[in-house]
Protein backbone atom coordinates (compact mmCIF):
# COMPACT_ATOMS: atom_id res chain seq x y z
CA UNK A 1 0.00 0.00 0.00
CA UNK A 2 1.45 3.38 -1.01
CA UNK A 3 1.02 6.72 0.75
CA UNK A 4 -1.84 7.86 -1.50
CA UNK A 5 -3.85 4.75 -0.71
CA UNK A 6 -3.19 5.12 3.02
CA UNK A 7 -4.26 8.78 2.98
CA UNK A 8 -7.41 7.88 1.04
CA UNK A 9 -8.36 5.45 3.82
CA UNK A 10 -7.83 8.11 6.54
CA UNK A 11 -11.57 8.80 7.22
CA UNK A 12 -12.25 5.09 7.73
CA UNK A 13 -9.13 4.57 9.86
CA UNK A 14 -9.92 7.57 12.06
CA UNK A 15 -13.46 6.36 12.78
CA UNK A 16 -12.15 2.88 13.60
CA UNK A 17 -9.48 4.41 15.84
CA UNK A 18 -12.04 6.62 17.59
CA UNK A 19 -14.16 3.56 18.42
CA UNK A 20 -11.12 1.79 19.93
CA UNK A 21 -9.98 4.86 21.89
CA UNK A 22 -13.50 5.40 23.22
CA UNK A 23 -13.68 1.78 24.36
CA UNK A 24 -10.31 2.03 26.14
CA UNK A 25 -11.31 5.24 27.94
CA UNK A 26 -14.50 3.55 29.15
CA UNK A 27 -12.39 0.70 30.55
CA UNK A 28 -10.29 3.21 32.51
CA UNK A 29 -12.91 5.72 33.61
CA UNK A 30 -16.64 6.03 33.03
CA UNK A 31 -17.66 9.60 32.28
CA UNK A 32 -20.65 10.20 30.02
CA UNK A 33 -19.68 13.75 29.05
CA UNK A 34 -16.06 12.79 28.34
CA UNK A 35 -17.02 9.82 26.16
CA UNK A 36 -19.50 11.97 24.26
CA UNK A 37 -16.81 14.59 23.57
CA UNK A 38 -14.23 11.99 22.49
CA UNK A 39 -16.72 10.40 20.08
CA UNK A 40 -17.64 13.77 18.59
CA UNK A 41 -13.96 14.69 18.21
CA UNK A 42 -13.30 11.42 16.37
CA UNK A 43 -16.06 12.22 13.88
CA UNK A 44 -14.78 15.79 13.44
CA UNK A 45 -11.26 14.50 12.72
CA UNK A 46 -12.66 12.10 10.15
CA UNK A 47 -14.59 14.99 8.55
CA UNK A 48 -11.34 16.99 8.44
CA UNK A 49 -9.66 14.09 6.64
CA UNK A 50 -12.51 14.03 4.10
CA UNK A 51 -12.00 17.73 3.46
CA UNK A 52 -8.24 17.32 2.97
CA UNK A 53 -8.61 14.61 0.31
CA UNK A 54 -11.77 16.02 -1.33
CA UNK A 55 -9.94 17.33 -4.41
CA UNK A 56 -7.72 14.25 -4.82
CA UNK A 57 -8.10 11.90 -7.78
CA UNK A 58 -10.11 8.68 -7.30
CA UNK A 59 -8.02 6.01 -5.57
CA UNK A 60 -8.55 2.26 -5.49
CA UNK A 61 -7.26 2.11 -1.91
CA UNK A 62 -7.49 -1.69 -1.77
CA UNK A 63 -9.13 -4.28 -3.96
CA UNK A 64 -12.22 -3.84 -1.77
CA UNK A 65 -12.41 -0.06 -1.28
CA UNK A 66 -12.64 2.72 -3.87
CA UNK A 67 -12.27 6.28 -2.58
CA UNK A 68 -13.69 8.76 -5.09
CA UNK A 69 -15.83 11.90 -4.98
CA UNK A 70 -18.99 9.82 -4.67
CA UNK A 71 -17.67 7.90 -1.65
CA UNK A 72 -16.31 11.04 0.01
CA UNK A 73 -19.60 12.95 -0.38
CA UNK A 74 -21.60 10.17 1.24
CA UNK A 75 -18.92 9.68 3.88
CA UNK A 76 -19.23 13.36 4.83
CA UNK A 77 -23.03 13.07 4.87
CA UNK A 78 -22.88 10.01 7.14
CA UNK A 79 -20.34 11.63 9.48
CA UNK A 80 -22.50 14.75 9.84
CA UNK A 81 -25.46 12.49 10.54
CA UNK A 82 -23.47 10.63 13.19
CA UNK A 83 -22.42 13.94 14.78
CA UNK A 84 -26.06 15.07 14.94
CA UNK A 85 -27.21 11.78 16.47
CA UNK A 86 -24.43 11.89 19.08
CA UNK A 87 -25.61 15.37 20.04
CA UNK A 88 -29.19 14.16 20.38
CA UNK A 89 -28.02 11.14 22.40
CA UNK A 90 -26.21 13.41 24.85
CA UNK A 91 -29.40 15.16 25.90
CA UNK A 92 -31.55 12.04 25.61
CA UNK A 93 -29.40 9.72 27.77
CA UNK A 94 -27.68 12.05 30.25
CA UNK A 95 -30.72 12.09 32.56
CA UNK A 96 -31.27 8.33 32.32
CA UNK A 97 -29.88 5.99 34.92
CA UNK A 98 -27.44 3.24 34.03
CA UNK A 99 -24.10 3.00 32.28
CA UNK A 100 -24.70 4.62 28.90
CA UNK A 101 -21.11 5.17 27.75
CA UNK A 102 -21.01 2.08 25.53
CA UNK A 103 -23.71 3.68 23.41
CA UNK A 104 -21.10 5.86 21.71
CA UNK A 105 -18.82 2.91 20.92
CA UNK A 106 -21.73 1.23 19.19
CA UNK A 107 -22.60 4.40 17.27
CA UNK A 108 -19.02 4.79 16.06
CA UNK A 109 -18.91 1.12 15.04
CA UNK A 110 -22.20 1.44 13.15
CA UNK A 111 -20.88 4.58 11.48
CA UNK A 112 -17.71 2.70 10.50
CA UNK A 113 -19.80 0.03 8.79
CA UNK A 114 -21.84 2.67 6.94
CA UNK A 115 -18.69 4.48 5.71
CA UNK A 116 -17.20 1.18 4.49
CA UNK A 117 -20.45 0.49 2.62
CA UNK A 118 -20.42 3.70 0.58
CA UNK A 119 -16.77 3.09 -0.40
CA UNK A 120 -17.23 -0.57 -1.32
CA UNK A 121 -16.38 -1.85 -4.78
CA UNK A 122 -16.39 -5.54 -3.92
CA UNK A 123 -18.89 -8.02 -2.50
CA UNK A 124 -16.59 -8.77 0.45
CA UNK A 125 -16.48 -5.15 1.67
CA UNK A 126 -20.19 -4.86 0.85
CA UNK A 127 -21.01 -7.67 3.25
CA UNK A 128 -18.46 -6.72 5.93
CA UNK A 129 -19.66 -3.12 6.02
CA UNK A 130 -23.31 -4.14 6.11
CA UNK A 131 -22.82 -6.62 8.96
CA UNK A 132 -20.68 -4.19 10.95
CA UNK A 133 -23.51 -1.70 10.68
CA UNK A 134 -26.25 -4.23 11.46
CA UNK A 135 -24.59 -5.89 14.47
CA UNK A 136 -24.18 -2.52 16.18
CA UNK A 137 -27.82 -1.67 15.49
CA UNK A 138 -29.05 -4.86 17.24
CA UNK A 139 -27.75 -3.53 20.56
CA UNK A 140 -28.58 0.12 19.93
CA UNK A 141 -32.25 -0.68 19.28
CA UNK A 142 -32.62 -2.34 22.69
CA UNK A 143 -30.42 0.08 24.61
CA UNK A 144 -33.31 1.36 26.77
CA UNK A 145 -34.16 -2.20 27.70
CA UNK A 146 -36.47 -1.08 30.50
CA UNK A 147 -39.02 -0.07 27.85
CA UNK A 148 -41.51 -2.85 27.17
CA UNK A 149 -41.21 -3.01 23.39
CA UNK A 150 -37.49 -2.25 23.08
CA UNK A 151 -36.19 -5.80 23.44
CA UNK A 152 -38.96 -7.15 21.22
CA UNK A 153 -37.97 -4.70 18.48
CA UNK A 154 -34.30 -5.70 18.72
CA UNK A 155 -35.08 -9.43 18.53
CA UNK A 156 -37.34 -8.90 15.52
CA UNK A 157 -34.64 -6.89 13.76
CA UNK A 158 -32.00 -9.51 14.64
CA UNK A 159 -33.99 -12.44 13.22
CA UNK A 160 -35.13 -10.72 10.04
CA UNK A 161 -31.72 -9.17 9.46
CA UNK A 162 -30.18 -12.64 9.68
CA UNK A 163 -32.58 -13.89 7.04
CA UNK A 164 -31.79 -10.94 4.76
CA UNK A 165 -28.05 -11.56 5.20
CA UNK A 166 -28.59 -15.17 4.13
CA UNK A 167 -30.33 -13.91 0.96
CA UNK A 168 -27.42 -11.57 0.27
CA UNK A 169 -24.77 -14.26 0.73
CA UNK A 170 -26.63 -16.75 -1.42
CA UNK A 171 -27.11 -14.15 -4.16
CA UNK A 172 -23.41 -13.23 -4.08
CA UNK A 173 -22.48 -16.92 -4.23
CA UNK A 174 -24.65 -17.49 -7.31
CA UNK A 175 -23.08 -14.54 -9.13
CA UNK A 176 -19.57 -15.69 -8.19
CA UNK A 177 -20.31 -19.26 -9.27
CA UNK A 178 -21.15 -18.02 -12.76
CA UNK A 179 -18.78 -15.08 -13.25
CA UNK A 180 -15.79 -16.09 -11.12
CA UNK A 181 -15.34 -12.52 -9.81
CA UNK A 182 -16.56 -10.55 -6.80
CA UNK A 183 -15.59 -6.96 -7.60
CA UNK A 184 -18.27 -4.77 -9.16
CA UNK A 185 -16.29 -3.76 -12.23
CA UNK A 186 -15.35 -7.37 -12.90
CA UNK A 187 -19.00 -8.39 -12.74
CA UNK A 188 -19.82 -5.54 -15.11
CA UNK A 189 -17.21 -6.71 -17.64
CA UNK A 190 -18.55 -10.25 -17.43
CA UNK A 191 -22.16 -9.14 -18.04
CA UNK A 192 -21.18 -6.89 -20.95
CA UNK A 193 -19.71 -9.90 -22.73
CA UNK A 194 -22.87 -11.96 -22.31
CA UNK A 195 -25.59 -11.89 -24.94
CA UNK A 196 -28.30 -13.13 -22.59
CA UNK A 197 -28.68 -12.96 -18.82
CA UNK A 198 -27.70 -16.23 -17.20
CA UNK A 199 -30.33 -17.73 -14.88
CA UNK A 200 -27.84 -18.00 -12.00
CA UNK A 201 -26.82 -14.34 -12.27
CA UNK A 202 -30.44 -13.23 -12.57
CA UNK A 203 -31.37 -15.25 -9.47
CA UNK A 204 -28.35 -13.89 -7.62
CA UNK A 205 -29.19 -10.24 -8.30
CA UNK A 206 -32.84 -10.78 -7.32
CA UNK A 207 -31.72 -12.35 -4.03
CA UNK A 208 -29.43 -9.38 -3.42
CA UNK A 209 -32.32 -7.01 -4.11
CA UNK A 210 -34.42 -8.95 -1.56
CA UNK A 211 -31.67 -8.71 1.05
CA UNK A 212 -31.12 -5.01 0.43
CA UNK A 213 -34.90 -4.47 0.39
CA UNK A 214 -34.99 -5.49 4.05
CA UNK A 215 -32.27 -3.00 4.99
CA UNK A 216 -34.15 -0.24 3.15
CA UNK A 217 -37.54 -1.35 4.59
CA UNK A 218 -39.00 -1.59 1.09
CA UNK A 219 -42.31 -3.43 0.73
CA UNK A 220 -42.86 -6.36 1.06
CA UNK A 221 -39.74 -6.53 3.30
CA UNK A 222 -40.95 -3.74 5.61
CA UNK A 223 -42.67 -5.62 8.43
CA UNK A 224 -39.93 -4.91 10.98
CA UNK A 225 -39.96 -1.15 10.44
CA UNK A 226 -42.83 0.21 12.62
CA UNK A 227 -41.95 -1.97 15.62
CA UNK A 228 -38.24 -1.12 15.47
CA UNK A 229 -38.90 2.60 15.01
CA UNK A 230 -41.28 2.60 17.98
CA UNK A 231 -39.12 0.45 20.26
CA UNK A 232 -35.73 2.08 19.69
CA UNK A 233 -34.68 5.31 21.46
CA UNK A 234 -35.59 8.33 19.32
CA UNK A 235 -31.98 9.34 18.42
CA UNK A 236 -31.21 5.75 17.43
CA UNK A 237 -34.37 5.63 15.33
CA UNK A 238 -33.12 8.74 13.53
CA UNK A 239 -29.82 6.97 12.83
CA UNK A 240 -31.55 3.84 11.51
CA UNK A 241 -33.88 5.88 9.30
CA UNK A 242 -31.06 7.94 7.76
CA UNK A 243 -27.48 6.65 7.99
CA UNK A 244 -28.39 2.97 7.77
CA UNK A 245 -30.69 3.35 4.77
CA UNK A 246 -28.66 6.04 3.02
CA UNK A 247 -25.47 3.97 3.11
CA UNK A 248 -27.23 0.93 1.65
CA UNK A 249 -28.87 2.99 -1.10
CA UNK A 250 -25.55 4.61 -2.03
CA UNK A 251 -23.95 1.17 -2.24
CA UNK A 252 -26.80 -0.22 -4.35
CA UNK A 253 -26.49 2.66 -6.82
CA UNK A 254 -22.73 2.12 -7.16
CA UNK A 255 -23.26 -1.61 -7.71
CA UNK A 256 -25.93 -1.19 -10.40
CA UNK A 257 -23.87 1.33 -12.36
CA UNK A 258 -20.52 -0.45 -11.98
CA UNK A 259 -21.87 -3.97 -12.56
CA UNK A 260 -23.86 -3.02 -15.68
CA UNK A 261 -27.15 -4.19 -14.12
CA UNK A 262 -29.21 -1.40 -15.69
CA UNK A 263 -29.06 -3.18 -19.05
CA UNK A 264 -31.38 -5.98 -17.94
CA UNK A 265 -35.13 -5.40 -17.93
CA UNK A 266 -36.03 -8.11 -15.32
CA UNK A 267 -34.09 -6.22 -12.63
CA UNK A 268 -35.89 -2.97 -13.34
CA UNK A 269 -39.26 -4.73 -13.48
CA UNK A 270 -38.73 -6.23 -10.03
CA UNK A 271 -37.64 -2.86 -8.67
CA UNK A 272 -40.67 -1.14 -10.23
CA UNK A 273 -43.06 -3.52 -8.47
CA UNK A 274 -41.22 -2.97 -5.17
CA UNK A 275 -41.38 0.83 -5.64
CA UNK A 276 -45.15 0.80 -6.27
CA UNK A 277 -45.79 -1.45 -3.26
CA UNK A 278 -43.57 0.66 -1.01
CA UNK A 279 -45.22 3.96 -1.96
CA UNK A 280 -48.80 2.69 -1.65
CA UNK A 281 -48.40 0.45 1.42
CA UNK A 282 -46.24 2.94 3.30
CA UNK A 283 -48.56 5.90 2.77
CA UNK A 284 -51.83 3.99 3.23
CA UNK A 285 -50.74 2.43 6.53
CA UNK A 286 -49.40 5.77 7.77
CA UNK A 287 -52.98 7.11 7.56
CA UNK A 288 -54.03 4.71 10.34
CA UNK A 289 -51.35 5.63 12.88
CA UNK A 290 -51.82 7.51 16.16
CA UNK A 291 -48.21 6.96 17.16
CA UNK A 292 -45.86 9.54 15.64
CA UNK A 293 -42.87 7.19 15.45
CA UNK A 294 -44.92 4.53 13.68
CA UNK A 295 -46.33 7.20 11.37
CA UNK A 296 -42.80 8.27 10.44
CA UNK A 297 -41.85 4.60 10.03
CA UNK A 298 -44.51 3.98 7.41
CA UNK A 299 -43.71 7.35 5.87
CA UNK A 300 -40.07 6.27 5.47
CA UNK A 301 -41.22 3.20 3.53
CA UNK A 302 -42.99 5.51 1.09
CA UNK A 303 -39.95 7.78 0.82
CA UNK A 304 -37.68 4.85 -0.01
CA UNK A 305 -40.17 4.04 -2.76
CA UNK A 306 -39.85 7.59 -4.10
CA UNK A 307 -36.05 7.32 -4.21
CA UNK A 308 -36.39 3.98 -5.95
CA UNK A 309 -38.32 5.67 -8.78
CA UNK A 310 -35.31 7.91 -9.51
CA UNK A 311 -33.05 4.88 -9.12
CA UNK A 312 -35.03 2.89 -11.71
CA UNK A 313 -34.82 5.82 -14.14
CA UNK A 314 -31.10 5.06 -14.41
CA UNK A 315 -31.93 2.36 -16.93
CA UNK A 316 -33.13 4.94 -19.46
CA UNK A 317 -31.31 8.21 -18.72
CA UNK A 318 -27.74 9.28 -18.01
CA UNK A 319 -26.31 7.80 -14.76
CA UNK A 320 -25.11 11.28 -13.72
CA UNK A 321 -28.70 12.54 -13.52
CA UNK A 322 -29.71 9.51 -11.46
CA UNK A 323 -26.87 10.16 -9.00
CA UNK A 324 -27.93 13.81 -8.80
CA UNK A 325 -31.61 12.95 -8.20
CA UNK A 326 -31.04 10.19 -5.66
CA UNK A 327 -28.34 12.07 -3.75
CA UNK A 328 -30.27 15.35 -3.47
CA UNK A 329 -33.37 13.51 -2.27
CA UNK A 330 -31.39 11.54 0.31
CA UNK A 331 -29.76 14.72 1.65
CA UNK A 332 -33.16 16.37 2.15
CA UNK A 333 -34.55 13.15 3.65
CA UNK A 334 -31.65 13.02 6.12
CA UNK A 335 -32.25 16.61 7.25
CA UNK A 336 -36.00 16.28 7.72
CA UNK A 337 -35.94 12.84 9.33
CA UNK A 338 -33.24 13.72 11.86
CA UNK A 339 -35.16 16.91 12.62
CA UNK A 340 -38.47 15.07 13.10
CA UNK A 341 -37.02 12.45 15.44
CA UNK A 342 -34.98 15.18 17.13
CA UNK A 343 -38.25 16.86 18.16
CA UNK A 344 -39.50 13.58 19.65
CA UNK A 345 -36.16 13.19 21.45
CA UNK A 346 -36.30 16.72 22.92
CA UNK A 347 -39.88 16.29 24.15
CA UNK A 348 -39.20 12.87 25.68
CA UNK A 349 -38.28 12.38 29.32
CA UNK A 350 -36.77 9.37 31.12
CA UNK A 351 -40.32 8.39 32.09
CA UNK A 352 -42.23 9.17 28.87
CA UNK A 353 -41.37 8.70 25.20
CA UNK A 354 -43.19 11.49 23.37
CA UNK A 355 -44.46 9.32 20.53
CA UNK A 356 -48.22 9.30 21.07
CA UNK A 357 -50.06 11.75 18.83
CA UNK A 358 -52.14 12.96 21.78
CA UNK A 359 -48.97 14.25 23.39
CA UNK A 360 -48.67 16.84 20.61
CA UNK A 361 -52.08 18.47 21.11
CA UNK A 362 -51.59 22.13 21.82
CA UNK A 363 -47.84 21.99 21.24
CA UNK A 364 -47.96 25.34 19.40
CA UNK A 365 -49.24 26.90 22.63
CA UNK A 366 -46.85 25.08 24.96
CA UNK A 367 -43.63 24.93 22.90
CA UNK A 368 -44.10 27.18 19.83
CA UNK A 369 -40.42 26.97 18.79
CA UNK A 370 -40.42 23.16 18.70
CA UNK A 371 -43.85 23.03 17.06
CA UNK A 372 -42.67 25.37 14.30
CA UNK A 373 -39.58 23.26 13.59
CA UNK A 374 -41.66 20.07 13.58
CA UNK A 375 -44.12 21.67 11.15
CA UNK A 376 -41.30 22.66 8.79
CA UNK A 377 -39.88 19.13 8.89
CA UNK A 378 -43.27 17.59 8.16
CA UNK A 379 -44.15 19.91 5.27
CA UNK A 380 -40.69 19.25 3.80
CA UNK A 381 -41.37 15.52 3.97
CA UNK A 382 -44.65 16.27 2.19
CA UNK A 383 -42.77 18.16 -0.54
CA UNK A 384 -44.28 21.61 0.03
CA UNK A 385 -42.55 24.49 -1.88
CA UNK A 386 -39.89 26.66 -0.19
CA UNK A 387 -38.47 23.63 1.60
CA UNK A 388 -35.67 21.27 0.58
CA UNK A 389 -38.19 18.44 0.33
CA UNK A 390 -39.91 20.18 -2.57
CA UNK A 391 -36.66 20.31 -4.59
CA UNK A 392 -36.03 16.65 -3.81
CA UNK A 393 -39.52 15.67 -4.95
CA UNK A 394 -39.06 17.78 -8.08
CA UNK A 395 -35.91 15.76 -8.89
CA UNK A 396 -37.91 12.54 -8.57
CA UNK A 397 -40.49 13.83 -11.06
CA UNK A 398 -37.83 15.17 -13.43
CA UNK A 399 -35.87 11.90 -13.58
CA UNK A 400 -39.07 9.84 -13.87
CA UNK A 401 -40.40 12.06 -16.66
CA UNK A 402 -37.10 11.91 -18.57
CA UNK A 403 -37.26 8.12 -18.39
CA UNK A 404 -40.99 8.12 -19.28
CA UNK A 405 -41.93 6.14 -16.17
CA UNK A 406 -45.51 7.42 -16.25
CA UNK A 407 -47.00 4.61 -14.16
CA UNK A 408 -44.45 5.11 -11.40
CA UNK A 409 -44.94 8.89 -11.50
CA UNK A 410 -48.69 8.42 -11.09
CA UNK A 411 -47.98 6.30 -8.03
CA UNK A 412 -45.70 9.04 -6.67
CA UNK A 413 -48.52 11.59 -7.12
CA UNK A 414 -51.00 9.36 -5.28
CA UNK A 415 -48.51 8.66 -2.48
CA UNK A 416 -47.66 12.35 -2.13
CA UNK A 417 -51.35 13.22 -1.81
CA UNK A 418 -51.82 10.65 0.94
CA UNK A 419 -48.66 11.85 2.67
CA UNK A 420 -49.82 15.45 2.66
CA UNK A 421 -52.97 14.38 4.56
CA UNK A 422 -51.29 12.59 7.46
CA UNK A 423 -48.48 15.15 7.79
CA UNK A 424 -50.98 18.00 8.01
CA UNK A 425 -53.01 15.93 10.46
CA UNK A 426 -50.09 16.14 12.91
CA UNK A 427 -49.83 19.90 12.31
CA UNK A 428 -53.56 20.31 13.01
CA UNK A 429 -53.22 18.35 16.26
CA UNK A 430 -50.36 20.63 17.35
CA UNK A 431 -52.57 23.65 16.62
CA UNK A 432 -55.45 22.49 18.83
CA UNK A 433 -56.38 24.47 21.91
CA UNK A 434 -54.25 23.50 24.86
CA UNK A 435 -57.39 22.57 26.85
CA UNK A 436 -58.00 19.76 24.34
CA UNK A 437 -54.86 17.92 25.42
CA UNK A 438 -55.76 14.35 26.34
CA UNK A 439 -52.40 13.48 27.89
CA UNK A 440 -51.06 15.77 30.54
CA UNK A 441 -47.75 16.99 29.07
CA UNK A 442 -44.54 16.73 31.02
CA UNK A 443 -42.44 19.82 30.52
CA UNK A 444 -39.07 18.68 29.15
CA UNK A 445 -35.84 19.80 30.72
CA UNK A 446 -33.70 22.27 28.82
CA UNK A 447 -31.75 20.45 26.11
CA UNK A 448 -29.42 23.02 24.61
CA UNK A 449 -27.36 20.73 22.39
CA UNK A 450 -30.42 19.16 20.80
CA UNK A 451 -32.11 22.51 20.21
CA UNK A 452 -28.92 23.82 18.59
CA UNK A 453 -28.87 20.83 16.25
CA UNK A 454 -32.54 21.38 15.41
CA UNK A 455 -31.87 25.05 14.66
CA UNK A 456 -29.04 24.14 12.27
CA UNK A 457 -31.19 21.52 10.54
CA UNK A 458 -34.00 24.04 10.13
CA UNK A 459 -31.66 26.56 8.53
CA UNK A 460 -30.36 23.89 6.14
CA UNK A 461 -33.91 22.85 5.32
CA UNK A 462 -34.85 26.38 4.32
CA UNK A 463 -31.51 27.19 2.66
CA UNK A 464 -31.59 24.15 0.37
CA UNK A 465 -35.24 24.88 -0.39
CA UNK A 466 -34.61 28.50 -1.37
CA UNK A 467 -31.02 28.30 -2.68
CA UNK A 468 -30.30 24.70 -3.70
CA UNK A 469 -27.59 25.68 -6.20
CA UNK A 470 -24.58 25.09 -3.91
CA UNK A 471 -25.68 21.58 -2.99
CA UNK A 472 -26.52 20.75 -6.62
CA UNK A 473 -23.07 21.91 -7.74
CA UNK A 474 -21.41 19.67 -5.14
CA UNK A 475 -23.47 16.69 -6.27
CA UNK A 476 -22.68 17.36 -9.93
CA UNK A 477 -18.97 17.26 -9.10
CA UNK A 478 -19.23 13.77 -7.63
CA UNK A 479 -21.74 12.31 -10.10
CA UNK A 480 -19.15 11.75 -12.84
CA UNK A 481 -16.72 9.99 -10.49
CA UNK A 482 -19.02 6.99 -10.14
CA UNK A 483 -17.83 4.26 -12.51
Amino acid sequence: MNSNQFIALAPILIIAGAAVVTMLIIAIRRNFVLINCVSACGILLSLLAVGLIWQANPVQATSLIRVDGYALFYTALLLLTGLSVIGLCYDYFKARTGENEELFVLLLTALLGAVVLVSSSHFASFFIGLETLSISLFVLISYTINRQNSLEAAIKYLILSGVSSAFLLFGMALIYAQSGVLDFNGIGRYLMNQKDMNALVLSGVILIIAGVGFKLSLAPFHLWTPDVYEGAPSPITAFIATASKGAVFALLLRYFISAYNYSYLPFLTVLSVIAVLSILIGNLLALLQNNVKRLLAYSSIGHMGYVLVAFIAGGRIAPALVVESVTFYLVTYFITTIGAFGIISVLSTPQIEADDLSFYRGLFWRQPWLATIFTLMLISLAGIPLTAGFIGKFYIFASGADARLWGLLLTVIVGSGLGLYYYLRVVVVMSMNVEATAIEPVEPVQKRMSTTILAVLTLLLLWFGLYPGHLIESILLISNSLK
